[in-house]
Parts: C-alpha cells; sequence; structure tokens
C-alpha cells in the first residue's frame, strides 16, 4: 500500500516537477529503456518509461541493485524487438535521444497517466511537452455540476475556453505578466470571458498587483457584471490608493449605478486619468435626482416620471434606486403594466450584492419598491419577502414596516379567499377578498378573483364593475376581459361580448373558451337581426274642416272611420 501511494504520488507532482524544477535525488539517467519506441494497434509511436518506482529509489528496486539492473535489461530487449517489428510494417520509429530531459519525463509519465486512465486525447501546448486534454496532473478541473469544490480527474472539459487557457499559461510557465498580456489580447478581441480567466491566473500567483485587479474589473464590466466589477476595481485601489486608472474606472462603474456622490469623490482621484463625459454624466444624474425627490415630497408623480426616466437616460441605466423609483411612480399614475415591464426588465442585482454597494438602509429603499410592485403583479409571497427583509434592514423605516404588515394581511385575505372558493363557498370567499381590497384597494388580483366570487352567485353587474376597475387599471389583463365578457353574455348583452372577445382572440387565437363564445355572440347578433320586425308605417291624418266634409269623406267608396281624425 505503501509502495502504491509513492507511485500515485510521484504521478501526481511530475508536471509540476517539470515545469518548476526539482532536486533529484537519484542523478539523471543518461539512457533508459523509456527512449525506445514502442508499436500500438494505432501505430502510434510511444516511448515506455521505468516506473516512478524505479526511477526514484524504492525499497523493491533500490537504486544499484542487481534488480533494477535486471528490469532494464529486460525492458531494453522488448523495446529492441518492438522497434525491429515497427521497422519491418513499414514505420519509421523515432530516433532514441541520448538523453532524457524535461520533456521526455514529462512525455512519459504522461503515457504512462494515459494508459491508467484510458484517456486518448492530447494537446500539444508548445513544442516541448504534450498535455491531456481535460487532465493536467495535479491542474484537475472542478465537477461541473459544482459538487462543493470536489475535483474530478475523469471528466471531460466540454468548453474549448478553459483547456486553452490552462495550456496558455503552463506554456508561459506561470508567468503574471505574460498571463496579463494575453488578457489584455482577449479583451480588445471581445473575449471577455476568457480574459477575467487568465487575469484570475495572473492574481492567484500575484495577488498584490493593482493592474491584474483593474483589468479584471473592466472585463468585468464589459460583461454587464457591474457588482464584480465594483469590488474588483475597489480591490485594486485597497491595493494601490494612488492608482488613477482604477479610480476612474470605479468613478464610471458608481455613476452607472447611480452612485453619484461616489462617482464624483473617485472622478477627483482620478487625476489627468478623469473621464470628462462621465463627469458631465455624473453632476447630470445628481441634478435630475435632486429634482425627483422635491417632486416625490410634492407628490408630483408625474414629475418623478420625468425626472427618473431622463436620469436612467444620462447614464444611470443600472441604478436600481432610480429604476425603483420610475417603476413606483407608474404605479401611482395607475399604469401597472408598464410598472411590472420597468423593474422585471431592469438590473439583476442580489441583494447582498446591493447592500455592500448601496449600504442596508438605500438597499432597504429599494426593496420596498419591489415589494410595492410585486403586489401589483400578484406575486404576494414575493412582495412580502421583500417587505420583511426590508424592515430588518432598517427598522427606522415606517414605510417599510407599514409595507411589510400591508403585505402579510392581503396575502393571507387572497389565501383565504382561494380556500373557500375551492370549496364553493362563494359568498364568504367574496367576503375575504374583500378584506384583502381593504388593504389595497386598487389590486387587480383580488378585483378580478371577487369578479368571479360575484359570477358564481349570478350578481353579474357587480362582477362587471370589479373587471371594468380591473381593466382600467390593467388593460391587457386577460382573465378580467374574458370575464367580462362571460357576464355580458350571461346578460344578453352580445354587442358589448363581441368587442371583448375579438381583443382576447388577438392576444390568443387559439383560445377554445373565447372563440366558442365569440361564435355563441355572433349567432345571437345574427338571429337577432332576423326576427326583427319591420316598423309600421305612421297613420296619416287628415282634417275635416265640417261635418258634411265628414261624413263625405266617411262614405266614399274605400274609406272608413279609422282613415282619419276630426
Amino acid at each position: 500500500m505503501e509502495d502504491e501511494d509513492f507511485e500515485k504520488k510521484a504521478m501526481g507532482c511530475g508536471m509540476l516537477n517539470a515545469i518548476f524544477g526539482r532536486k533529484r535525488r537519484t542523478p539523471r539517467r543518461t539512457i533508459s529503456t523509456g527512449s525506445l519506441p514502442t508499436s500500438n494497434p494505432n501505430h502510434v509511436t510511444r516511448f515506455t518509461s521505468i516506473p516512478a518506482s524505479i526511477s526514484r529509489g524504492d525499497d523493491r528496486f533500490p537504486a544499484g541493485t542487481a534488480g533494477k539492473v535486471a528490469y532494464e535489461k529486460q525492458q531494453l530487449q522488448v523495446g529492441k524487438k518492438q522497434c525491429l517489428n515497427h521497422v519491418k510494417d513499414g514505420k519509421q520509429g523515432r530516433k532514441v535521444p541520448p538523453k532524457i530531459g524535461i520533456s521526455g519525463e514529462l512525455e512519459s509519465l504522461i503515457t504512462d497517466h494515459q494508459k491508467s486512465n484510458q484517456a486518448v486525447s492530447l494537446i500539444r501546448a508548445s513544442s516541448s511537452n504534450v498535455m491531456l486534454h481535460g487532465n493536467l496532473g495535479n491542474l484537475r478541473h472542478l465537477r461541473a455540476n459544482g459538487n462543493d469544490g470536489k475535483y474530478s480527474s475523469n471528466k471531460r472539459i466540454e468548453s474549448s475556453e478553459k483547456p486553452v487557457s490552462l495550456c496558455r499559461a503552463l506554456s508561459t510557465r506561470m508567468d503574471p505578466e505574460q498571463l496579463k498580456i494575453s488578457g489584455n489580447e482577449d479583451y480588445k478581441n471581445g473575449r471577455f470571458a476568457e480574459a477575467v480567466a487568465l487575469y484570475d491566473a495572473a492574481i492567484s500567483i500575484d495577488p498584490n498587483k493593482a493592474s491584474y485587479r483593474s483589468n479584471k474589473s473592466a472585463a468585468l464590466f464589459a460583461l454587464g457584471k457591474l457588482p464584480e466589477a465594483t469590488f474588483e476595481c475597489c480591490e485594486a485601489i485597497r491595493i494601490d490608493p494612488f492608482y488613477q486608472r482604477a479610480h476612474n474606472r470605479l468613478a464610471i462603474i458608481y455613476s452607472r449605478l447611480g452612485e453619484v456622490e461616489k462617482s464624483l469623490y473617485h472622478l477627483k482621484q482620478s487625476g489627468p486619468e478623469a473621464d470628462p463625459d462621465t463627469m458631465n454624466n455624473a453632476m447630470k444624474i445628481q441634478s435630475h435626482l435632486e429634482k425627483c425627490t422635491e417632486a416625490k415630497r410634492r407628490h408630483s408623480w408625474d414629475i418623478v416620471l420625468k425626472e427618473s426616466s431622463l436620469a436612467t437616460k444620462s447614464g444611470a441605466d443600472s441604478a436600481p434606486l432610480i429604476i425603483g423609483l420610475k417603476a413606483e411612480a407608474l404605479l401611482k399614475l395607475n399604469r401597472v403594466e408598464e410598472a411590472i415591464q420597468t423593474l422585471d426588465n431592469g438590473p439583476d442585482l442580489k441583494i447582498d450584492d446591493c447592500i455592500k454597494i448601496f449600504g442596508p438602509v438605500r438597499s432597504a429603499m429599494f426593496l420596498v419598491y419591489r415589494s410595492k410592485v410585486d403586489m401589483a403583479a400578484g406575486r404576494f409571497e414575493a412582495a412580502m419577502e421583500s417587505a420583511h427583509r426590508a424592515s430588518r434592514l432598517d427598522p427606522n423605516s415606517s414605510e417599510a414596516k407599514t409595507m411589510s404588515r400591508r403585505t402579510k394581511a392581503v396575502a393571507i385575505a387572497r389565501a383565504n379567499g382561494n380556500d373557500l372558493f375551492r370549496n364553493r363557498r362563494y359568498s364568504e370567499a367574496c367576503i375575504a377578498y374583500g378584506e384583502g381590497l381593504s388593504h389595497d384597494p386598487s389590486n387587480t388580483v383580488l378585483l378580478c378573483n371577487r369578479a368571479a366570487c360575484r359570477s358564481k352567485l349570478r350578481q353579474y353587474d357587480k362582477a362587471m364593475e370589479d373587471c371594468d376597475r380591473v381593466i382600467g387599471i390593467r388593460p391587457s389583463y386577460y382573465k378580467a376581459r374574458l370575464r367580462r365578457a362571460d357576464c355580458y353574455a350571461k346578460l344578453g348583452k352580445w354587442e358589448e361580448c363581441l368587442e371583448d372577445c375579438q381583443v382576447l382572440i388577438k392576444e390568443n387565437p387559439k383560445d377554445e373558451e373565447v372563440c366558442k363564445l365569440r361564435d355563441q355572440a355572433n349567432a345571437q347578433l345574427k338571429d337577432m337581426t332576423t326576427t326583427r320586425t319591420p316598423t309600421p308605417t305612421p297613420t296619416r291624418i287628415i282634417v275635416v274642416s265640417s261635418e258634411e266634409s265628414f261624413r263625405d269623406y266617411v262614405t266614399s267608396p274605400g274609406k272608413s272611420s279609422n282613415d282619419g281624425k276630426k
């Protein structure tokens, strides 16, 4: 068992020894049987090597003993015989090198390791060594499923970028400056992910070099990973507080995140590296934010919407707080669909990253914005979770506390109403939804659910009132319009029913229920048209001035007393 462990250890360390060099316990061999060619079924020339236990002086074959000499002679004879057979087959073997250097030892180790793992894929990293694809000695790759950092030596790497980066790293003998230069080339060519990998490799070798961190931040910024880019830039400035390029890069990132004061501070620290466009954008964003704050205090939500939109156009396109403020203004203006779309299309920032960048108080404000939008969209559980965490991040925020109580009450009311509706207790379900609406009167989900209850209770007029309110707030609410069309059909208002059906079919032409309701409305309107009675002709009134004229008129042929009035 000890011998096997020693052989595994020798096998695992051979590549790094070949790269970095190591003092040998025994003098280097001048002639080895590993240099003799051997043939294989694929006609690929390979070179066998003396086992690591012999070359390193194992107890079974101590250096200089007869066992080692006998083993070498045996391998020599086998190698000669195989070489002769190889020549007979018409194949040209490799010449026997006079010495085995680093390349020969590395190649023999890889060949042995390839045999043991039954691997056949090789990558030539340079003219002097060969590497196994996906299995670089000790440099084993992480499992693809991310199994808690456990390593896998048999898993092939599907991506072509990572092995290339590792091979380049080894071929440069892990020089961090060379890695940085290679990363810069990849960055210029738009290969940002590979550039990040190369900068990471350089940082792992020399973690105290600010330029590696700053360059990695630039690549992350190009990938749209603003939080990670922020952290790397801050680390570069921590290493070198006077690194002006890192200050300028961090100012640009803060400007996009809406952190104007921080952006202006780092622009001042940038010196001649300061970007004038970033300075101008930061000043514009600051002006728009001041107007937003004043307009919100006066509840002028149209101005809040305008100024927040201008702030994002000025460069703060990834600022979660500004985007959240814009979404709140849209909610106040009853433009719920736009509010939901604005927040959903905004930057996908984790709340933990927000806390590191903006602090707990401002992160709590962003969670309040998110909670309001989730509530309007009917995502009650998510709204309740966001509001609860906001109240924990900022215990002094009255708005966060109010939102936490409100979301909890609405979520409970909605859950109770759904349970009662499933049990066909429609009157009680209608009351439950009404309790939720007392906390959020404009909640379209609760209004639509109450309309369904009222429709089941044959209260079609009240059901249509709820549907009208929903469609007024969210015109594209499919389910509310469908319920209103059904109520129109129940009340015999076929023209209104047909109008709603036509809107629904434009959105979803394959909805069988809507198509059936449309056909029914068309049939009813057609029947009403064919069975409609003609309008009677109005009676002609004849004025008679005397009794004699009246007598003459009624006694005339074809006249009757009903044809005229006196």
